[in-house]
């Protein structure tokens, strides 16, 4: 493998972070197209010389003439070489992934964010047992979801050999609707979320957004913080869970965007507050209400709890509603 300078790294860093911002594989032209945006000029050839080095690196996979996608080691690659400048990046991530959103609940159609969790597929059937409680008893946004095979893509990740991939809906969709709506909502924290007779409790852990480059709920189940399982079968115990904050008189609209969500199947709001008043033993400024939402990730985190192995990618990209299946199909 060759040595790659400076500049040559940053190069292909940006082509990552371009093929990383689509669900689709992109070619040299559009990628050229893209970087400028990014303030890199690369012509066409330029750009599949790039191309050629992070091919034979495993950061991207080539598709005949469709061109390129991302693998998930490039995925991983671009995380690790981005931190240094990342901080905020989720929060980022968020507001790009909110303005994809283009789900209309009244009628049922659009596109919709997710989740993508990548299990090994034979420990699959475990994994879906596992999960199917927390589905049940309703600890997460929706009990729609989508599978994929080797070699198809769940938003920006593409499912590798020996491996089955699981999009579960994510708490982004509120963001993405309400934006649509012309309601504007702030993305604070996700945490980790103490339930005690099937009542939210309080907060006994936070990361802000605008200071993490990683996402908060990929960390807590990497590090074992929660008890979904344990939720779902006796009321008490640490979900995963996000906190939002809106404009007081932006209420009426919220509620009914809740209400056709739901008759949608996705129902992420967990507690909506009331005026300047704390929600889960956390503050809210003035003419502002909290709003929780019940993590995307919690069925995947109780199947991690089970002792299986997954990768997960929150906010992977997002997928059309009517691909998306009830959990009871599987």
């Amino acid at each position: 493998m060759q040595t790659i300078d400076k500049e040559t790294e940053r190069k292909s860093i940006a082509i990552l972070k371009v093929l990383s911002e689509s669900s689709d594989a992109l070619g040299s032209i559009t990628i050229s197209r893209e970087l400028e945006r990014h303030g890199i000029f690369l012509s066409e050839r330029a750009v599949r010389y790039h191309l050629r080095m992070t091919d034979e690196r495993g950061y991207t996979e080539p598709l005949g003439r469709d061109g390129r996608i991302i693998t998930p080691l490039g995925l991983q690659e671009l995380r690790m070489a981005m931190a240094p400048e990342q901080v905020g990046f989720i929060l980022e991530k968020l507001q790009l992934l909110a303005f994809r959103t283009t789900f209309n609940p009244s009628t049922a159609k659009g596109l919709v964010p997710v989740n993508a969790s990548l299990f090994r597929t034979d420990e699959f059937p475990d994994a879906l047992k596992a999960m199917r409680p927390v589905f049940d008893t309703g600890f997460c946004a929706s009990r729609l979801v989508a599978v994929a095979n080797e070699g198809e893509k769940i938003g920006s990740v593409v499912i590798p050999k020996g491996k089955v991939g699981l999009a579960t809906v994510c708490g982004v969709v509120v963001n993405g609707v309400l934006l649509n709506s012309s309601v504007p909502i702030e993305s604070r924290f996700g945490g980790v979320l103490e339930i005690q007779d099937g009542k939210p409790r309080r907060f006994v852990a936070i990361i802000r957004y605008d200071g993490t480059s990683l996402d908060p709920s990929e960390q807590y189940i990497r590090a074992r913080m929660t008890s979904v399982r344990e939720v779902a079968q006796t009321g008490s115990g640490r979900i995963l869970a996000n906190f939002r904050e809106l404009l007081a008189p932006s209420r009426m609209i919220v509620e009914q965007r809740i209400k056709e969500l739901r008759e949608a199947g996705i129902n992420p709001v967990y507690v909506l507050g009331n005026t300047s008043e704390s929600v889960c033993q956390i503050s809210v400024g003035m003419n502002r209400i909290g709003m929780v939402l019940l993590g995307g990730l919690n069925p995947v985190a109780a199947a991690a709890e089970a002792g299986l192995d997954i990768d997960n990618t929150a906010e992977s990209g997002v997928l059309p509603y009517d691909q998306l299946v009830d959990i009871d199909t599987l």
